[in-house]
């Protein structure tokens, strides 16, 4: 078995939200590598993440991200607690949420939010110009009305500051450094000489 330092735990804690305990035995079972530890880390912090998926955010914060006098967003960013709402890390997270909004220009938080007309819409456009085999119609037009709305949709849009992952992984990894439940509530953006 490979010497594991104290460094390497430590980093470990703070890259991935742990304890140190948890970190230490990360690293031992990895044998030491750092990646493979941090990648099971990650796994299993958003495991937790996706379990705490159901837990009421009533705190949070509103934060505001302007770009050169000409785009503007402004966002409500929920969690569980005020405790965590005062952190450095969600404040960060919050504006780094507004800037996404104003660097993509997204229309609804979730697919959730998406209007009933307007999948309607999109679902009979697409049907119209279905050229697939029949008994993969649903599952391929499904996957079309995805990738229509993807760019649309806040939580499915890549996220900017690390286009490897989408803005929902990048919320459940901070899900999973809180410990608390995070949603994005609303926001708003605005583009000098843009009406709706």
């Amino acid at each position: 078995m490979s010497k594991i330092s104290i460094e390497d735990i430590k980093k470990l804690k703070e890259l991935s939200g742990a304890g140190l305990t948890d970190a230490k035995n990360a690293l031992v079972e990895a044998d030491g590598d750092f990646d493979k530890a941090l990648e099971a880390m990650r796994k299993k912090g958003l495991t937790k993440a996706e379990k705490r998926g159901d837990r009421e955010t009533r705190e949070g914060l509103v934060d505001s991200y302007v770009h050169d006098g000409r785009i503007g967003a402004i966002v409500e960013v929920n969690c569980e607690t005020s405790f965590v709402a005062k952190t450095d890390e969600f404040k960060d997270l919050t504006h780094k949420i507004a800037m996404q909004v104003a660097s993509m220009s997204p229309l609804y938080v979730s697919e959730e939010d998406i209007p009933k007309a307007d999948r309607e819409k999109k679902m009979k456009e697409l049907e119209e110009n279905f050229k697939g085999p029949e008994k993969m119609k649903d599952k391929i037009l499904a996957g079309q009305m995805k990738k229509a709305f993807a760019d649309k949709v806040l939580l499915s849009q890549p996220y900017i500051l690390d286009d490897t992952k989408t803005v929902e992984a990048f919320i459940k990894e901070n899900i999973a450094k809180t410990g608390e439940n995070i949603t994005i509530r609303q926001f708003k953006r605005i583009e000098l000489g843009v009406t709706e």
